[in-house]
């Protein structure tokens, strides 16, 4: 993997601007059966875990508008592959056998291929392996412990239905496991209650009717470089009480709970398999302060749109609660099948 450094924008007014750090992105690439595709890396010294099996990916390049752009990028460059349906999983602290620790943001995406099909340009071959292989192989310890836990995500049934099985009879049923991941009617169907995620969002409005919008970190988890609502996910509380923490944290802004409105809701499966989630949007019709970046491994610049130039890339779901807000809807339903 390379290092590298994301290229900034130009600020819009009102911005406030936080240098982003570096970052990488690969790919967690896996199939129906739970098994993972592996890349065996050159013995070559100097180079990042040389000889070892890792995951496709690479340094974010000049021309990469988002770490997205960078794993697509990277995989038609390595492989020529193309997996439509990538969604942020993790970011992985890789450390490297000299000690040095990157960032890397990974995305996880389903593919069934054959790997002899594919046309490598770099190292020496890719590869499906089970879990209970990896321990075995050469590996960052890292990567192992990532693909660790995605594989009990999978078996929790948070990706797919939940197989009765474990690491050490894995093989006697990979013929009859569930493909992953289960889609949301699959979801709605399977007759296992399915919790769903409640998130608070800010919407916020100046004097010039400018919306408050911010540019989340590359390595974020979720949405990275991409602008959204100041947000967060309740803990042990009410949507507002909430609401009122995550602007004191995030931006230091001064709310007054009486001072806040709900305005619309977006019920939505975000990603195929994951589990649906309730985004709340509340309106504080006051509030103290000016916003600043206060976290800013979260958000990089909070920045005042016209609701008729909202920047891109924006959060799918954030834009369409805009829309129904100015439309005055209270409810919008989105990526259900």
């Amino acid at each position: 993997m390379n290092d590298q450094t994301p290229q900034p924008g130009s600020a819009p007014p009102h911005q406030l601007q936080v240098q982003p750090q570096r970052a990488n992105a690969s790919a967690l690439i896996y199939n129906g059966s739970g098994a993972y595709l592996l890349h065996l890396r050159d013995d070559i010294p100097g180079i990042w875990e040389p000889g070892s099996w890792s995951l496709l990916g690479g340094g974010r390049e000049p021309g990469d508008r988002s770490l997205e752009e960078t794993i697509r990028r990277e995989l038609r460059e390595e492989a020529g592959l193309d997996i439509p349906d990538l969604a942020p999983f993790a970011v992985e602290q890789a450390r490297s056998s000299d000690g040095t620790t990157v960032p890397i943001q990974i995305f996880a995406g389903q593919w069934s291929g054959d790997p002899a099909d594919l046309e490598l340009t770099e190292g020496v071959m890719l590869h499906w392996f089970r879990p209970e292989v990896m321990p075995r192989l050469r590996m960052a310890p890292s990567t192992c412990d990532l693909l660790r836990r995605h594989t009990e995500l999978l078996d929790a049934g948070h990706y797919g239905p939940a197989p009765s099985t474990t690491f050490a009879d894995a093989d006697t049923t990979a013929a009859v496991r569930p493909p992953h991941p289960r889609t949301p009617s699959a979801a709605a169907t399977s007759g296992r209650g399915l919790p769903h995620i409640i998130g608070v969002h800010l919407y916020l409005e100046n004097a010039h009717g400018e919306i408050l919008l911010g540019l989340r970190h590359p390595d974020s988890a979720y949405a990275g470089e991409t602008w959204h609502f100041l947000a967060g996910h309740c803990e042990q509380e009410s949507a507002v009480a909430c609401l009122v923490r995550e602007a004191r944290e995030e931006a230091g802004l001064l709310i007054d709970p009486g001072d806040v409105e709900y305005v619309h809701a977006v019920h939505l499966v975000d990603v195929p398999g994951t589990p649906p989630r309730m985004q709340l949007v509340f309106r504080a019709r006051r509030w103290t302060g000016t916003p600043e970046v206060l976290e800013p491994d979260r958000c990089v610049s909070w920045s005042w749109w016209r609701p008729e130039a909202l920047p891109e890339p924006l959060v799918p779901y954030a834009r369409a609660a805009i829309d129904g807000i100015r439309a005055g809807r209270l409810y919008t339903e989105w990526g259900w099948t």
